[in-house]
């Protein structure tokens, strides 16, 4: 089987939990890789981070330029226009690694999803759809761009979520993020809502605040 290049950053022992983090648009698994040390997360959790890169392709947006991006995303009307059959095909890639971490020896309920941007609207389509229980769901500066469509898996019902959003946010307005949360409590998930004063990035209270919602997850 095939599967996305990934970073992995290993723990000190050896690992029992996962977290699967994709990059955004035009970004690499690298760009997240130096908030590992941040996370204050306690030794004994023994977390593999594993971070991927998304494929090279066109993004119409820009112009058609090739860069590394989950999905093609059309045009900012109605909110935004994407690619739902290449959002789908980057869900079922990264599917695959959660299925390489649970072949490693790591049970899927100790396996977190978190994305940013284009990789947290993956992450959404991704762990509300996966069919066994995943430990939690990270959603940051991003938009639940398969909502209307979306067939959750009731092995995820109730799924812990976080999402995190900038309120200074110019890329994708903090409006995406509430709706997301609103949604996903209309659908019956439990969402833990932060709002930063921040563009579309992190910042040091939001790396804070993942750590504690990962230890929390890993901890259930």
């Amino acid at each position: 089987m095939s599967y996305l290049r990934c970073v992995e950053v290993e723990p000190q022992s050896a690992a029992n939990a996962a977290v699967i983090w994709m990059h955004g648009l035009g970004a690499d698994g690298h760009d997240f890789e130096p908030v590992v040390p941040h996370l204050d997360l306690a030794p004994g959790l023994a977390v593999r981070f594993v971070f991927p890169h998304a494929p090279a392709i066109p993004v119409t947006l820009n112009n058609g330029f090739v860069m590394p991006a989950w999905y093609d995303i059309l045009s900012l009307e109605l909110g935004r226009r994407v690619d739902d059959v290449q959002l789908r095909a980057s869900s079922a890639a990264v599917g695959r690694l959660i299925a390489r971490e649970i072949e490693r020896g790591i049970s899927a309920a100790r396996i977190i999803v978190a994305g940013f941007s284009q990789g947290g609207a993956v992450g959404f389509e991704l762990a509300l759809t996966y069919p066994e229980r995943l430990a939690g769901l990270i959603a940051l500066s991003t938009y639940f761009a398969t909502e209307q469509s979306i067939k959750p898996n009731a092995a995820n019902a109730g799924l812990p979520i976080m999402i995190g959003h900038g309120s200074r946010d110019p890329m994708v307005a903090e409006s995406f993020g509430q709706q997301s949360a609103a949604r996903l409590r209309e659908l019956g998930y439990a969402v833990e809502y932060h709002n930063y004063p921040i563009e579309h990035s992190v910042s040091m209270d939001e790396i804070k605040d993942i750590g504690r919602f990962i230890s929390a997850c890993l901890a259930a």
